[in-house]
């Protein structure tokens, strides 16, 4: 068990000393995040803006963009976009939203089937309407909302208001990192992009709450330590469990990243951020000494500064 050991059980790092230094990064990066989504915006799959995609893989060898460009163009379907991905013989084709609802799609496909004929092997057709993709936007942007309450009522019940709003925010600070992360890359934003916001908030929720409950714990345990050495105390001591997840998930992201396909490539990228770069980042630097700021012990701090 011993050559399996990341992180010493009896580490004494001082992370509290660090929260007047990430929570001004955390609000910079955060502000950032939110123009980039106002001024640079999202890159709306399929799913929410309605249209065609075809993932197609050429018989002949490499695909030939510029040729298959032009013979698509002349369709008259609007803005086609090609993209290659994967292999050289393998394309992706978007098509945008057809007037005529989903009978103007399925007949856009078809004109696209005659056009490239058998030179290509179909792997993958979606076809999304209007009303289906502005429906799946509302439902996604709902149950988005619906978790995050859902979280703050359950830590409301399990431990006190303050441990609840920390967690909140902390919540809140990954999920608008990762949007901001998704403007930038311009990664497709579809029903899989939902997913993994919801995944990371899982994650991230988690890794806060075994912290939070040590926290509760070292509470009722040491009556006279004060509030930021209980914080060090109780993050440390949880710091091997949190870093062997944060390592196992890692390497389970970078596989899907590498092998997984394009199909869940937008699912991946958002994980791999969310989770990698945020989540753990999160639960110590934010989750943890944001509780100082909210009155958590604020009676004990001060029975001990009367008492020495």
């Amino acid at each position: 068990m011993r050559l399996l050991r990341i992180v010493p059980d009896d580490t004494k790092f001082d992370f509290m000393r660090f929260r007047r230094i990430s929570f001004p990064i955390s609000a910079l990066l955060s502000i950032a995040a939110m123009v980039l989504y106002f001024t640079h915006g999202l890159n709306m799959g399929i799913d929410f803006v309605g249209g065609t995609l075809m993932e197609v893989q050429s018989k002949t060898g490499p695909a030939d963009l510029a040729k298959m460009r032009g013979t698509l163009s002349g369709l008259g379907l609007g803005e086609v976009q090609l993209q290659q991905f994967g292999t050289p013989q393998d394309v992706l084709i978007r098509v945008a939203q057809q007037p005529g609802g989903e009978t103007a799609q399925q007949a856009a496909v078809q004109k696209i089937r005659e056009a490239l004929g058998n030179e290509v092997e179909y792997r993958r057709v979606e076809v999304v309407g209007p009303r289906v993709s502005t429906e799946l936007l509302a439902y996604g942007t709902i149950g988005l909302v619906v978790a995050i309450l859902g979280i703050l009522v359950y830590l409301w019940f399990r431990f006190e208001w303050q441990f609840a709003l920390g967690a909140m925010i902390a919540n809140v600070h990954d999920i608008v990192l990762t949007i901001g992360f998704m403007s930038i890359s311009q990664i497709d934003f579809d029903l899989t992009s939902i997913a993994a916001l919801l995944t990371i908030l899982g994650y991230s929720l988690n890794d806060t709450v075994v912290i939070y409950d040590r926290i509760r714990e070292n509470l009722r345990k040491y009556k006279r330590m004060s509030m930021p050495d209980l914080l060090n105390s109780s993050v440390n001591s949880t710091l091997s469990r949190s870093i062997i997840t944060h390592v196992t998930v890692t390497l389970a992201l970078l596989a899907l990243l590498l092998f997984g396909g394009h199909a869940i490539h937008s699912f991946t990228a958002t994980m791999m951020f969310g989770v990698v770069l945020v989540g753990t980042y999160t639960s110590i630097f934010i989750a943890a000494p944001i509780l100082i700021y909210l009155g958590v012990g604020t009676g004990r701090d001060a029975a001990i500064t009367d008492h020495t």
